[in-house]
């Protein structure tokens, strides 16, 4: 939508407006000349007059109207409406250890960095940071089996080279089902540690495709009990499940075991199926499947050990901002930005060598004189103390006049750089005895990665965001939320549809969200961290009636099969690069459609404006054949195609044939 709709209207009357009003008042303001002026035709010379006053009116009432930006700015700025700081993106990061390390186990440090090469021709390296310490086994997990009741099955090579996925429990998923995880290693297996095991879901699973929102405190129930088990050299025992993310393997998450006491574990060569000749003994945990009732049987793509997850941040310690004078209002800056949600510390020293930690705050209006708040714009790093009235005035320390405001840890970084793809975080920037530098990498693409806002997005969601007042509530609500929360490009709420039932069951109190994020693929799909990050942002501001679910698209693939007959002075080659150039932007799900907002969702595709889009290209003389193929189906000539509900056309080639005319 243009801007100028957006601009306050201080009088929305024109030239021709202000004619007729002044026609209209002519007999009531100048009854002494209503005798003789009765002509108030062009012609008239007070008509005349009357132009010139009218076309000057006009030309302030315009320049009125345009306010001008630095006014637009102010506004936005009494509303409390800020450009929102770029946000870091995260990822899954794998730490192998090296065979020969001899610990049973590395400790890999909370915040430990590892980097990836810029992907838009930068200098600087894309750092990560681990969010937590992680305890990396030795023991390699070398062994992956499904049991489905009667037999065994080795996906130890699907689990190693992702791609098609598997499912760990065999096609029913029946109970007493279980998938078998084998551990290769020589010496007694660690006890009494954390085993983490980082599982992805394959995306396209049914059970993958669509997250419910609960309320915090509502308890997700899964669909399926899974009990934890070890092999101790003659029977399954009970395993300690601390926690599991995956809800029985129905999303992408972590599991948190804890291994058995010193010596409960033995290792076994005859567990399963054998390929090795000679056999291998390994250390055996299994996920057995006590009661099972999934709608569709999990697919996993991957199951992974030393491996944690990290956010595109770097940590900064005891940065000295400088000294308080005692006055009004004194602002200090952060040496790095922008800086990343809840992560700043600030102490001030203000009496002998004692530091006082601050709270921040959004603003001072509930502030007392007394309250240590000050504001943090995470942008620019601007930090903003308060007035005396509103919030507490840092007092000078005399003993330390130009060192007593301190950072005492804060954490920087964030942009949409920060979605980088898979195997790309290879460097570890401190090194780590026992880890295998040459192993690190990361599975899938990093997700959530935003670039600050513009000045035109901010302009963009002002008006919904006063109207929503954080709150979703409406459709629109539901819409403008979800493309908040994440590196969302659109997004659609579809009301009373629920993701298990045809559009035609109508399930009150229910919300569908499809989001679409901003991608140069063809078919933009959000990854599964980016839907639980959609779910998460909408689920504090739903209802609390509201049963809500965010879902990928749904994607057809539309081409369009032409001939098409050129001028004689055109370019045959040139008119098809041209006409294919428009189609593809045509139907393309962020920048197609009329309006070139996006390829509307579940919208028909009709075929004169198709026609029209192909005629209108330069050198076209006339079309001889136009055919629209959905998903592979040619539709007959001259008939619309209607869509799926809530889908949306994508295009990657099109049969355009161009000739010259035959006499």
């Amino acid at each position: 939508m243009p801007l100028e709709n957006f601009l306050p209207t201080i009088d929305d009357r024109r030239f021709d407006d202000i004619m007729q009003e002044v026609r209209t008042r002519i007999a009531r303001y100048t009854p002494e000349w209503t005798p003789v002026w009765t002509d108030v035709n062009d012609n008239d010379p007070g008509i005349t007059l009357v132009q010139v006053f009218a076309w000057l009116t006009d030309m302030m009432l315009y320049r009125l109207g345009k306010v001008p930006e630095l006014n637009y700015l102010k506004f936005l700025m009494l509303l409390g409406i800020e450009l929102n700081p770029a946000e870091p993106a995260r990822a899954e990061i794998t730490f192998p250890v090296q065979d020969t390390f001899g610990d049973p186990y590395v400790i890999i440090p909370m915040r430990t960095q590892v980097s990836a090469e810029p992907t838009d021709g930068g200098a600087a390296p894309i750092i990560f940071e681990t969010e937590r310490s992680l305890i990396a086994l030795t023991a390699r997990l070398t062994a992956v089996q499904a049991f489905d009741g009667y037999d065994y099955t080795d996906l130890h090579a699907e689990n190693d080279q992702p791609g098609q996925g598997f499912e760990p429990f065999g096609p029913l998923a029946t109970p007493d089902s279980a998938l078998l995880l084998g551990f290769e290693y020589s010496k007694e297996f660690p006890p009494q540690v954390e085993l983490n095991l980082a599982v992805w879901v394959m995306e396209g699973a049914s059970s993958s495709t669509f997250f419910d929102c609960n309320l915090p405190q509502t308890q997700a129930f899964p669909s399926a009990q899974i009990v934890w088990e070890y092999w101790n050299g003659r029977e399954w025992r009970p395993l300690s499940l601390l926690k599991d993310e995956t809800l029985a393997f129905t999303q992408t998450g972590h599991i948190y075991l804890k291994t058995p006491a010193k010596g409960e574990m033995k290792p076994d060569a005859s567990i399963g199926t054998a390929t090795e000749s000679p056999a291998i003994a390994r250390y055996w945990i299994r996920a057995r499947l006590a009661t099972s009732s999934y709608e569709q049987p999990p697919q996993l793509l991957a199951i992974r050990t030393n491996t944690i997850a990290a956010q595109q941040v770097e940590t900064v310690l005891d940065e000295v901002l400088g000294g308080s004078d005692g006055r009004r209002n004194q602002v200090f800056r952060l040496a790095n930005t922008p800086v990343a949600q809840d992560t700043l510390i600030l102490e001030v020293n203000e009496v002998g060598d004692t530091y006082e930690v601050w709270t921040r705050v959004d603003d001072f209006f509930g502030s007392s004189t007394t309250d240590p708040h000050y504001v943090l714009d995470r942008t620019s790093g601007e930090i903003r103390f308060g007035d005396g009235i509103n919030g507490r005035i840092p007092v000078g320390n005399v003993d330390n006049p130009e060192a007593n405001i301190v950072a005492r840890q804060y954490r920087f970084g964030g942009g949409k750089g920060g979605n980088v793809t898979p195997n790309t975080l290879k460097t570890l920037l401190t090194s780590i005895p026992g880890v295998d530098d040459n192993g690190i990498t990361n599975l899938q693409a990093g997700y959530g990665g935003r670039d600050e806002e513009t000045l035109d997005q901010a302009k963009l969601r002002a008006p919904r965001s006063l109207k929503s007042k954080c709150r979703a509530v409406t459709s629109e609500d539901f819409e403008y939320l979800a493309m908040q929360a994440a590196n969302i490009r659109r997004a659609r709420a579809l009301p009373l549809f629920h993701p298990s039932f045809s559009p035609d069951v109508k399930v009150p109190g229910v919300v569908t969200v499809i989001v679409v994020p901003d991608s140069d693929d063809p078919k933009p799909t959000p990854s599964e961290g980016t839907l639980r990050t959609v779910c998460a942002y909408l689920n504090v501001r739903r209802l609390l009636t509201t049963e809500l679910y965010v879902i990928k698209p749904t994607y057809q693939k539309v081409e369009i099969r032409a001939e098409v007959i050129a001028d004689d002075n055109a370019d045959l080659a040139e008119v098809k690069v041209n006409i294919e150039n428009a189609l593809l932007n045509y139907f393309h799900p962020l920048k197609g459609g009329e309006d070139n907002q996006g390829w509307p969702f579940g919208g028909t595709i009709y075929y004169s404006r198709v026609y029209q889009r192909v005629f209108t290209i330069p050198g076209v003389q006339r079309i001889d054949q136009l055919v629209i193929v959905l998903d592979g189906v040619e539709a007959p000539e001259c008939t619309n195609v209607p869509i799926t509900f809530g889908a949306l056309v994508y295009s990657t080639e099109h049969d355009i044939q161009v000739n010259y005319a035959f006499s």
